[in-house]
């Protein structure tokens, strides 16, 4: 039965309290000026003299304090400007370039202004070039990427001869061995990654010009994912959202491709997003966020270098200019490093150039249109359709069907069958287990031990954990869209640790000007995303290319308690559970407006889209319910009450049948028919469950908590 409304007030307060206390004092925090805090690294960052770097995407998130207020009707766009850096000992271009670091790149092989190979291995910052090391041998138009710390070299040609080898260099000591070869010869081809695999594109044997895409992993090696529609050598290639965009290249009739291409690899498919302004090769392509540019290059004759920058959303397909370079160049090197892009070294008007410059995001606003157009975000196409029924991807291949429950006051992890309903693993794991989450590549799961100051990897394969990694207070865990940074929400200490996704190495901590951050949720085009701050009642946002806060904003007038955070299939609301008021708020992300708000019952926490994206499944904790809302009408739909019942995380089957919910104060897991609200199933576990994640789910990617996926 549902829990009378002073009982059920007493007790929320009472969940509160012992938050607090459970996770420490949270001091009361100064607003920060709300442009937030510069990366502290030596490329980084903005000055008075160049101004703030703008956000990434369709909206500008400006500087402001607390925002209510619409804001002026104009749209904006996101450009690249360039600024010097530095300069590399000598001219080169055509090396093979990766990231070693936020704020450093290696540089390997290459031509010399003598159009000769070179062997050198370098790294390259704001402060110059430093020689590490020697390749076994000089080559140029070789590929490079970044794999687990360590950079692999694909191939390249030594002027006489292409090669299959594949090189890993310690990006420390420069130190190399080989690590495998290519199903062929090749230089001229381009690479990029994604999670933990790198994907070669294109390429020329000495005798054939290629059209492969191939995959490879320094576990698995390689194999051919995919083929192009045209065999292309000199492509602009970079990653983003999980899939790779190639532009240009040079096509074996001896003319240039204008094409922009969009891989695919969870489903295997190219397809054609859009054009460049003019048949383009020998260009370069890096991304910030959900955009990748593709810089400079030249047409299919020799000597006609341009100083184009295109964009590419791979979100929404845009493609729009995206700046213009200092003076023309090709067969340059581009890096992203977060939320810039290094450029080095090309070749030039007057021949190869030894400039390393940095290109920053800057917004443009267009020209003032209707209030009405302005106020009404742009219609998206559903955020979730890569996570109907059993769309699975390649990468959860061999997981275990499986639910995790993270058992907070046991600091146990429970495993159950979801076909049998039975436990069928018990696991100790840290202090204080808060939440299950999916990595972004979808290959390991994530316990976060809130007070153990760890985070306890589970392989789906077996189902089994792995050794703990030590992260300090991980109450939750996020990740950026494009797949390299998680976001480790730390209640306790008020703030976000961006991480370095994989190795979890810190790279910036941004604090919260509020208390008890703890839900997250991106915008459609990635370039902010939305978190909330129960202890305070608030919601923060955050630009997701620049990681500084960009609004503050306070819920109602009353004691607002905000919890779960998720977006609507067209991306225009999100909606916010509030366990105080009873509740989900709706508000408008790009403009940071309250626009509704809708009662549901007691203790609203969790919120869990359907399968086909029609319905919000919402958890109210204190009223013992399940509140179903249809996205189309905003209204309730249907409430189904669990007798008893506590219902607080969870997650939808991956055919999308069933609900799984934790009953957090009555230790255990309710499993609910998803077409009648039946309770299929009460399965007893450990004390606290808090936030279970049900595993295989669909989507291409994940981007945190219990499986918010993409």
């Amino acid at each position: 039965m549902n829990q009378p409304p002073d009982r059920t007030e007493r007790r929320l307060r009472r969940a509160q309290e012992q938050r607090r206390r459970r996770n420490g004092a949270i001091g009361v925090i100064a607003l920060l000026a709300l442009g937030g805090v510069a990366i502290g690294s030596r490329l980084g960052g903005s000055n008075a003299a160049n101004g703030p770097t703008a956000s990434v995407g369709r909206t500008n998130t400006g500087t402001t304090a607390t925002v209510n207020a619409t804001p002026a009707a104009t749209l904006t766009t996101t450009r690249l400007r360039e600024r010097s850096l530095t300069t590399l000992t000598a001219p080169e271009q055509d090396a093979a370039a990766t990231a070693v670091g936020p704020d450093a790149v290696m540089l390997l092989g290459g031509l010399t202004a003598a159009d000769t190979s070179r062997s050198t291995i370098e790294v390259v910052s704001a402060s110059g070039d430093r020689s590490i090391g020697q390749l076994p041998g000089a080559l140029h138009d070789a590929a490079a990427a970044t794999l687990g710390g360590s950079v692999y070299l694909f191939g390249g040609g030594d002027g006489v001869r292409q090669l299959d080898q594949i090189l890993k260099v310690n990006p420390k000591t420069g130190a190399v061995s080989a690590a495998g070869r290519l199903p062929a010869p090749s230089s001229d081809q381009s690479a990029a990654s994604i999670g933990t695999t790198a994907y070669i594109v294109g390429g020329y044997t000495g005798t054939r010009w290629l059209d492969t895409i191939v995959a490879w992993t320094p576990a698995g090696g390689g194999k051919v994912v995919g083929h192009l529609p045209s065999a292309l050598r000199y492509a602009a290639v970079a990653s983003a959202g999980g899939r790779l965009v190639i532009a240009g290249g040079s096509r074996p009739d001896g003319g240039a491709s204008d094409q922009i291409l969009s891989f695919d690899p969870a489903k295997g498919r190219i397809t054609t997003i859009g054009h460049l302004p003019a048949p383009t090769t020998h260009g370069a392509a890096a991304a910030i966020g959900d955009n990748v540019y593709l810089i400079g290059g030249r047409g299919p004759t020799v000597g006609t270098p341009t100083d184009r920058i295109v964009q590419v959303n791979v979100t929404t397909g845009r493609v729009s200019p995206g700046g213009r370079l200092s003076s023309p160049r090709s067969d340059l090197a581009a890096v992203s490093l977060g939320d810039r892009i290094l450029l080095a070294g090309g070749k030039g008007p007057s021949g190869t150039i030894s400039a390393v410059t940095l290109l920053t995001p800057r917004t443009t606003t267009s020209a003032s249109v209707p209030p009405s157009a302005a106020t009404t975000p742009p219609r998206t196409a559903n955020v979730y359709a890569a996570d109907g029924a059993n769309k699975l991807s390649h990468a959860t291949q061999g997981a275990l069907e499986r639910v995790y429950v993270p058992n907070s006051e046991s600091g146990t992890l429970d495993v159950i069958n979801p076909r049998t309903y039975k436990i069928v693993a018990h696991y100790s794991v840290g202090g204080l287990p808060q939440h299950v989450v999916p990595d972004w590549g979808l290959k390991t799961l994530y316990v976060n031990n809130n007070k153990g100051n760890s985070l306890t990897p589970i392989n789906p394969r077996t189902g089994k954990p792995g050794k703990a990694i030590a992260v300090d207070d991980p109450y939750n865990l996020y990740f950026t869209p494009n797949g390299k940074f998680a976001i480790v929400v730390a209640e306790r200490n008020a703030r976000l640790d961006f991480r370095e996704r994989g190795t979890f190495r810190l790279v910036k901590s941004l604090p919260m000007p509020c208390k008890g951050v703890n839900h997250i949720d991106f915008a459609p085009d990635s370039s902010y995303f939305i978190t909330s701050c129960e202890f305070s009642g608030q919601l923060v946002k955050v630009d997701v290319a620049t990681k500084k806060v960009v609004g503050a904003l306070k819920l109602g007038t009353g004691n607002a308690m905000p919890q779960d955070v998720k977006l609507s299939p067209d991306g225009r609301v999100f909606y916010v559970a509030d366990m105080m008021a009873g509740g989900v708020w709706m508000v408008d992300g790009d403009r940071f407006k309250v626009t509704g708000f809708i009662k549901t019952g007691a203790g609203t926490h969790g919120l869990y889209p359907s399968r086909d994206a029609k319905l919000l499944y919402i958890s109210n904790r204190g009223a013992g319910t399940v509140s179903v809302m249809s996205f189309a009408t905003r209204k309730i739909v249907k409430t189904w009450t669990i007798p008893g019942g506590t219902p607080d995380m969870g997650g939808v089957s991956a055919d999308g049948k069933v609900l799984w919910l934790s009953g957090r104060y009555r230790g255990e897991v309710y499993a609910l028919n998803t077409r009648t609200g039946k309770l299929l199933a009460r399965i007893k576990v450990g004390q606290g469950p808090h936030g279970l994640s049900v595993w295989p789910q669909p989507g291409r990617y994940s981007l945190g908590h219990t499986g918010i996926l993409r």
